[in-house]
């Protein structure tokens, strides 16, 4: 009985908060002459801040046209934005700059759901070593890696050396699909230089603090190395996992003046990797057994990271200038 009570209580402080809600916003616009999309684009500055704001609003709306206007195809947006503009009695020509603003914010909204899509058929896609395009990636990972080292065989142990675990990378893939490949060779290929220091640092974290017979010396006093590739396609879902869960929307609603792209997703990637590398060597674990609990204490650090709106997880990838001006 108790629970019912509190269930009822529950439920008619929600429609009560609703009411008040609408209500409340009723009477801000009567006295502002602003809808509470004017009032988010005049007073919030572009960014995650004034996106995911819009986004709440349009989500939360009594009109269905204004629901289901952060689901349209990116070619209906500019139409979407006259509706809304229809719908909301706001005079184009005497705001014209709310409809770029909100233009804005819908291709970030769209580009986002897009880019999930995007990035879900890669992760669903297997490594099929009979494609000669899937292939022809994963050789072009072994080069951008190992430049002066040539691949003897394509089934081979020294795939161990840039951290798969047998002598067929393919089996590894299975997890995260192309998705994994696709980010690695994206990191190896566009941030080589560091890539490479990555990969070397994994095998031996500390070597380059010491000579090579310090380094003998310290067995039981060096930071455990991890496997390079087999890490990246486990970072390859956190990154998935940030995205889908909706708190890359910070990131990405700061750094793309539009639609985020899979570029951007393989750029934060990128970012990711480095800094879990980091990560691992400030925390010194015991043994390769500490693996999980390092990285949820690096992912609970990521997303506290996002929870603030300004944030960009990456300023070097940073957005052309013409946010800005929106």
């Amino acid at each position: 009985a108790s629970f019912f009570a509190r269930m009822f209580v529950q439920v008619c402080l929600y429609f009560y908060c609703k009411c008040l809600w609408r209500c409340l916003k009723f009477v801000v616009r009567k006295l502002t002459g602003r809808c509470e999309l004017q009032r988010i684009c005049y007073n919030t500055k572009p960014g995650a801040a004034r996106t995911m704001k819009i986004e709440a609003s349009l989500k939360g709306s009594k009109s269905k046209r204004l629901q289901t206007s952060v689901s349209v195809h990116p070619d209906a947006i500019e139409k979407t934005i006259d509706d809304i503009m229809e719908l909301k009695r706001i005079n184009p020509d005497i705001n014209p700059q709310l409809g770029v603003s909100l233009q804005a914010c819908l291709l970030q909204i769209v580009g986002y759901r897009n880019l999930i899509a995007e990035v879900e058929k890669l992760r669903r896609e297997p490594y099929d070593s009979e494609n000669p395009q899937h292939e022809e990636m994963l050789l072009k990972l072994w080069k951008c890696l190992k430049p002066n080292s040539p691949l003897k065989a394509r089934i081979s142990k020294q795939w161990c050396e840039i951290g798969f675990q047998g002598d067929d990378p393919k089996t590894d893939f299975r997890g995260m699909g192309l998705l994994g490949l696709y980010n690695l060779v994206y990191f190896a290929e566009w941030d080589t230089e560091i890539a490479q220091q990555v990969l070397s640092d994994s095998l031996h974290p500390k070597y380059s603090q010491f000579s090579k017979a310090e380094w003998e010396k310290k067995k039981f006093d060096k930071a455990i190395g991890y496997s390079f590739a087999i890490v990246g396609i486990n970072i390859t879902d956190l990154a998935y996992n940030l995205l889908v869960s909706g708190a890359l929307k910070t990131h990405f609603y700061n750094v793309a003046p539009e639609a985020p792209t899979l570029t951007h997703f393989q750029q934060t990637f990128c970012y990711l990797m480095h800094e879990f590398h980091k990560f691992w060597i400030e925390e010194d674990p015991l043994d390769i057994m500490e693996f999980n609990r390092v990285r949820e204490k690096f992912h609970k650090r990521i997303l506290k990271q996002l929870q603030n709106p300004e944030m960009a997880l990456c300023p070097h990838f940073a957005a052309s200038e013409s946010l800005i001006n929106m």
